[in-house]
């Protein structure tokens, strides 16, 4: 099977987006700009071999045009001028610039370099931007060369919209996004973490402590299955799902939100994941994956520690030493990368007094180079804000902070320009 991306996969060819099956999130744009890849759509021709034989054909003309002109010295002036503009013409199109980036037959690295290589340094930092839908209006999305767009809580096209509206809400936005000189598509993400919720007549499922309390993986598959049909009828590809919290402290507030205060127990129920995103092909374990058209992009989340913090303080401090922390709070990171997670979202909480947004140890050393995490890093909301105390006391630093930790898109809902 090809492997093509998520931006691949955003390239809409009618209300369902698209048909093809998506592989290795690594290519996914806001992990290329550090260097890793994009692949793009896979064709029925070569556009390198469609080049090349217009290339080719330009020049037998040229040639042709010449002999002719020198063989016919009674060509009147107007017809030589015409003519000697159209083989200029000829020329210009066989030369006409080769875009490897959209050439699936280039491999992955010869793709990124040429693209990375186009991009201006606004285009990058659009790409790793993701904004609220309202703010998503006519334009926003080319001007700025948006990379994602996410609907928060409640946040809805209409009051009880269709599963039409959403569609064309969202194939709007994406035909906004491929009309830059580059034509990177957009990836629009929403909450769906027991079920469709934002959408009008959706299925609503138990919360996550209701699914744990099952001991029924198979069943919390299937759920996830039936979730990713929904939200592709409204032509969204990208869930931030599931929650894989260890919840410690029943005194938290979003103890709803966690399968279980047993590690073992929220490890299990990571089979969401594969009923969202498919079931990785056997020996690709460990590769982000997503199954094709009836399928999402999943997000485990939050990275890390959000069921543990002292008291129960939601997006408080998490105090235990690195060695608990790998023994109750990362056990299910582990078997979400496994089944191929494409995307991971970061924590409001601290870990021993260091915001999570700006843990590069965590990030970077751990989750990325560690264990090869090859999908890309989100924010949550406004995430970054609040890495200094108090919160937007320097944006820059903030930016600073978040993206050197390892951050790949960070969720600015409101404040993007």
């Amino acid at each position: 099977m090809q492997t093509i991306s998520f931006v691949s996969f955003l390239l809409p060819r009618d209300s369902r987006v698209c048909e093809a099956p998506l592989r290795e999130s690594e290519y996914l744009l806001p992990w290329a700009i550090r260097g890793t890849g994009v692949s793009f759509p896979r064709g029925h021709f070569s556009f390198s071999t469609f080049h090349s034989v217009l290339r080719f054909a330009g020049l037998i003309l040229q040639i042709a045009g010449l002999l002719l002109l020198r063989q016919d010295p009674k060509m009147g002036s107007l017809q030589k001028t015409t003519f000697v503009l159209l083989m200029f013409c000829l020329a210009v199109l066989g030369s006409a610039d080769y875009l490897k980036y959209k050439d699936p037959k280039q491999s992955v690295g010869v793709r990124v370099k040429d693209l990375l290589a186009r991009m201006t340094l606004a285009e990058k930092i659009g790409q790793m931007t993701q904004i609220e839908r309202e703010n998503a209006t006519a334009g926003v999305l080319s001007k700025y060369f948006i990379g994602s767009v996410l609907s928060g809580g409640g946040s809805v096209p209409s009051p009880q919209a269709s599963a039409e509206a959403w569609v064309s809400m969202v194939n709007a936005m994406q035909k906004d996004a491929l009309s830059t000189r580059l034509g990177i598509p957009m990836i629009y993400g929403i909450d769906a973490v027991h079920g469709h919720g934002n959408v009008y007549k959706s299925t609503i499922f138990p919360h996550n402590v209701g699914l744990g309390a099952t001991r029924d993986p198979e069943l919390v598959k299937r759920i996830g299955e039936a979730t990713a049909l929904e939200v592709r009828a409204t032509g969204i590809p990208y869930v931030f799902a599931p929650c894989i919290a260890v919840c410690r402290d029943p005194r938290w507030g979003r103890c709803y939100e966690s399968y279980s205060e047993d590690p073992k127990v929220v490890q299990s129920m990571t089979t969401i994941i594969s009923g969202l995103q498919g079931d990785v092909p056997s020996g690709e374990g460990g590769r982000p994956y997503v199954g094709g058209s009836k399928k999402v992009v999943a997000c485990a989340k939050h990275y890390v520690g959000d069921g543990g913090t002292f008291n129960g303080i939601n997006e408080g401090n998490t105090i235990i030493d690195k060695n608990g922390l790998m023994k109750i709070h990362m056990p299910a990171y582990f078997n979400s990368i496994i089944r191929g997670v494409s995307t991971i979202m970061v924590s409001y909480n601290s870990w021993n007094g260091e915001k999570m947004h700006g843990n590069h140890f965590l990030i970077t050393d751990f989750l990325k180079n560690k264990l090869k995490f090859r999908g890309f890093v989100i924010s949550d909301w406004q995430g970054i804000d609040r890495i200094t105390t108090p919160e937007h006391l320097s944006y820059t630093y903030s930016i600073q902070a978040g993206i050197g930790a390892g951050i790949d898109m960070i969720m600015v809902p409101f404040a993007y320009t």
